[in-house]
């Protein structure tokens, strides 16, 4: 990415966030997973999902 007209949405998202956790610093920084849910997360990813973007999304339900 050499100019600022080759940026995307999703890579100004991207850097709006970590310019934000940079600043404020991670509010989840320390906090400990509970044993359910990493149960649950591991069951989640061992199922295959069909990802949809956001733009997607917003013609199927808006």
């Amino acid at each position: 990415m050499d100019k600022i007209q080759d940026i995307t949405i999703d890579d100004l998202d991207w850097l709006i966030e970590e310019k934000i956790i940079e600043l404020l610093g991670d509010p989840d920084s320390g906090l400990q997973l509970k044993e359910e849910f990493k149960t649950e997360l591991e069951c989640r990813l061992k199922k295959p999902s069909k990802k949809i973007s956001h733009r997607e999304a917003l013609k199927r339900f808006a």
